[in-house]
């Protein structure tokens, strides 16, 4: 029985911190520039893209930043501003 509980105390905290977490981006997709937009952009700062994709409410880029090392940037979907970068 213990087990039991156990397992469910484990899987009730999951499921309630994904039903809680709140994206990184919060922007009605209504107010969102397109993904063609965002790739001009970064490149005309002198990024390549690699690819785009949404995720988290946000437009993730993958691709080389202007000195050539490897970037994964979050960006405002309306603003086109960097809100997270991972190495």
């Amino acid at each position: 029985m213990k087990k039991i509980v156990s397992a469910l105390l484990i899987s009730s905290a999951a499921l309630s911190g994904t039903a809680f977490a709140k994206d990184l981006c919060d922007v009605p997709e209504d107010q969102w520039q397109s993904k063609e937009a965002l790739e001009q952009a970064v490149v005309d700062k002198g990024w390549s893209v690699k690819k785009i994709k949404v995720d988290e409410g946000c437009y993730e880029v993958y691709g080389k930043d202007e000195n050539g090392k490897k970037v994964e940037a979050y960006f405002d979907p309306k603003t086109f501003e960097i809100v997270e970068m991972k190495d």
